[in-house]
């Protein structure tokens, strides 16, 4: 007899699990040891260590260990893609039904890359040093890991040694406990990636009951934000710390929406002091706690309120980790990149580019800066409008959309800010075209991590930006016109219906999250 759960959806006897393994698991298992071997010869090593066993040093040193494993990593990273577009078929089609199942799926997907070298980023090794400088009783938010003998040695890009860290207390105590116990830079790096995969337990666990909540179908958000190629690439293969940033995030609008609000609100304030970006989350939070049917007085005191008990949180945790608030100085050090994906700053670059070349001067500079004035105060502008104006939507479709407007507007894109959003906007629902635009996204920002891994990091292709983003746009559309199952996710079924309520019961889970202000007596 089929066993069924509101949320985690029904488990069919007649489909053995073996079965469905081999369909759906194996596929991608072979991918990510594909890449975990690539990870070997191209992946982020400090300068001593694992690099001297003899297979991993020829794969790094000579020219064809250095051309296989980059194959491997492309090879690899084309075949997840593909993998994880077929299950989707079957997710969309209403094929697979188990929630549990696709966390096996992810388990195995995710098992290879546990133990591999860090890929695409090697932030992780300055979390380890940002650790060490916090253990030390150096101030982080005014002192870069120069600051602390054998940065280097221990693997921090250069370019990041002298800058202040931008993250919250919560991540600065797990660095320290970590740097306080490994003296072992690499084997520091997989326990930040242990961190990072328990940010994505904590989406596979929240996502599907988020969804279900808002009346959206559990498997279909957990593998279309949680199972993607974009999540195993930047939060299990890089171990970027916004992985533990939007799962407790995700937990907490749970919470919240469950009706434990100060729990919720909790959760929400721990991914915050993970990443301070996370604080947008708070007065969504607060809406929430104000009710659906709350006029401008309510709001006021619900914001109060969710404000008291997150600044409680972050006073009491920057105590207990010795560290004061000058994360908020801090947050300016990623705006020192500069990156073509972002389009403050592609258009502040061709614009001083432009006076440049009809001799009026080298003003790109000037021009970066005004550009990304003028586009973060249009996020300000409608963030806020997002908060002081929610009705017609739900919270959770707000903070999405608030999300959205502070990657696109923001200074810098990397392919990892994505995912700040993805994993909440699948379990708040899509339209047919924004499911389409997603895939899209998914698909093109996944070749183009392969062409080139981030704006911080040697390129496995070497690519500019701008060529690598052609490069990926051109093999999206040659994957999508080519293959016809691809063909159908993206253009016909069984992505026509997107992401939305089903049945009535799912509309009226909803339609009671959607926030309508006070009813007119």
């Amino acid at each position: 007899m089929a066993s069924v759960d509101p949320v985690y959806g029904e488990h069919h006897d007649s489909d053995s699990q073996l079965a469905f393994t081999l369909r759906y698991a194996v596929p991608g298992l072979i991918a990510t040891s594909v890449i975990a071997l690539g990870a070997l010869g191209v992946g982020w090593l400090p300068i001593y260590g694992l690099v001297d066993v003899p297979f991993v040093h020829t794969l790094r040193t000579t020219d064809i260990g250095m051309f296989l494993s980059r194959v491997c990593v492309i090879l690899g990273g084309a075949l997840l893609l593909q993998a994880w577009l077929v299950a989707g078929a079957d997710v969309l089609s209403g094929h697979i039904r188990d929630v549990r199942r696709l966390w096996s799926v992810l388990a195995i997907w995710i098992a290879p890359l546990v133990l591999a070298p860090p890929l695409f980023s090697r932030d992780v090794y300055s979390y380890y040093a940002q650790g060490k400088l916090v253990l030390k009783g150096v101030d982080p938010y005014t002192n870069g890991v120069d600051s602390i003998p054998g940065w280097f040695r221990d693997g921090v890009d250069p370019m990041w040694s002298q800058v202040p860290t931008p993250y919250g207390p919560v991540f600065l105590g797990i660095s320290r406990a970590i740097a306080q116990v490994i003296g072992d830079p690499f084997v520091a790096a997989i326990a930040f990636r242990l961190v990072a995969i328990a940010g994505v337990a904590l989406l596979a666990y929240y996502v599907p009951r988020l969804a279900f909540l808002n009346g959206i179908d559990a498997p279909k958000a957990l593998w279309l934000g949680v199972m993607n190629p974009l999540i195993l690439m930047n939060f299990v293969a890089s171990s970027h710390n916004d992985s533990l940033m939007i799962g407790l995030i995700a937990a907490g609008m749970c919470m919240a929406l469950e009706g434990r609000m100060i729990v919720g609100i909790i959760a929400v304030t721990a991914g915050a002091m993970v990443k301070p970006i996370g604080l947008l989350a708070l007065p969504f939070v607060g809406l929430i706690w104000a009710g659906t049917q709350s006029g401008r007085n309510q709001r006021l005191i619900a914001w109060a309120k969710t404000g008291a008990v997150g600044a409680a949180c972050f006073v009491g945790a920057s105590a207990l980790v010795g560290v004061n608030l000058g994360w908020v100085h801090a947050l300016t050090t990623p705006g020192t990149v500069r990156t073509w994906l972002s389009p403050s700053t592609a258009l502040g670059m061709a614009s001083g580019n432009l006076l440049k070349w009809f001799g009026l001067g080298d003003h790109v500079d000037l021009t970066v800066t005004v550009f990304r004035a003028l586009f973060e105060l249009a996020a300000i502008i409608m963030i806020a409008r997002l908060i002081i104006k929610p009705e017609g939507r739900t919270a959770l479709r707000g903070l999405v959309l608030a999300f959205v407007a502070v990657v696109v507007l923001g200074p810098v894109i990397q392919p990892w800010y994505l995912l700040w959003a993805l994993p909440l906007a699948a379990a708040a629902g899509l339209t047919a075209k924004e499911l389409r635009a997603v895939l899209l996204l998914i698909a093109g920002f996944t070749l183009y991590g392969l062409c080139e891994p981030s704006a911080t990091a040697d390129s496995l292709f070497e690519l500019s930006d701008g060529i690598a983003m052609l490069a990926a746009a051109g093999a999206v559309a040659l994957a999508v016109s080519v293959s016809p199952r691809e063909r159908a996710l993206f253009f016909g079924e069984p992505a026509s219906h997107g992401l939305l309520p089903e049945d009535r019961p799912a509309l009226a889970r909803h339609d009671q999250l959607i926030i309508r202000g006070p009813i007119s007596v």
